[in-house]
């Protein structure tokens, strides 16, 4: 019987990336966001070019109801979840504090923590009886350190950090593993949608050295998931070469 994995945030960058690495390696998924036409896509895609089943969820994470709704209403074939992997997160805005939209901090807030929460409460009674599964959480570097003009998204990765430690402490009677992976400068939509659209100003982000690119983080995702029952690896940093941490970025100049 297949492995299954959830992932959420399955339309672009990690959560795409990752959907493709498990399906070439023989896993079944359940692939949720909101962007219907987009999760298709990545459907047959996959079922043109891999031996596996995809089930696609289209549903806003932030939609208490309609998680636990889509969740509850699996089929009985694609009940009993393996891994979860909580991708779906945002970054809206680059403003001071004082500057800041409460609208985009509502939806940062609603999507990075508390769509993870409702995501991982409603998965959990599909492993607990298995006395097994692995639970990954999709961080970033700004959940160590916060920079300037970050303020609520790093708020909400550093929130995303502690809850992976809670839920770790809280799930060993279980036996769930539970990873936290947080990548620094990644080439995804990202920047685009951080920066709302605005595809020059997107692109400089970029500019001047290598970023992550979502296959490196589908890599990572991957091993951290194929390690022997008795391993979990708790956490990584990972970010490309010319990245130290949240602050120190190397970029070259022409």
């Amino acid at each position: 019987m297949k492995k299954i994995i959830c992932i959420t945030g399955a339309s672009s960058g990690f959560g795409e990336a990752s959907a493709l690495k498990f399906a070439a390696n023989g896993f079944d998924l359940i692939i949720t966001g909101r962007r219907k036409e987009k999760l298709e896509s990545v459907k047959k895609r996959i079922e043109q070019n891999q031996d596996c089943k995809v089930l696609v969820l289209a549903m806003d994470a932030r939609n208490k109801t309609a998680v636990f709704r889509a969740v509850e209403s699996l089929p009985p074939e694609w009940k009993k979840i393996d891994i979860l992997l909580n991708n779906a997160g945002l970054a809206l805005g680059r403003d001071n504090f004082d500057e800041a939209s409460i609208e985009d901090w509502d939806t940062m807030i609603d999507t990075n923590v508390k769509g993870l929460l409702y995501m991982s409460k409603a998965v959990l009674p599909l492993m607990i009886p298995h006395n097994q599964g692995h639970i990954i959480n999709i961080g970033s570097t700004a959940a160590k350190q916060v920079y300037q003009k970050g303020n609520v998204y790093c708020a909400t990765k550093h929130a995303v950090d502690a809850i992976s430690q809670a839920m770790r402490i809280d799930l060993l009677p279980h036996k769930i593993k539970v990873t936290a992976i947080h990548p620094g400068a990644a080439e995804t939509e990202f920047s685009l949608i951080r920066l709302k659209q605005d595809e020059k100003e997107a692109k400089k982000v970029y500019e001047g050295y290598e970023p992550l690119h979502a296959g490196d983080i589908a890599d990572i995702v991957f091993f951290t998931a194929t390690q022997p029952p008795h391993v979990c690896i708790n956490e990584l940093e990972v970010t490309c070469l010319a990245q130290a941490n949240a602050f120190y970025l190397f970029k070259e100049t022409a």
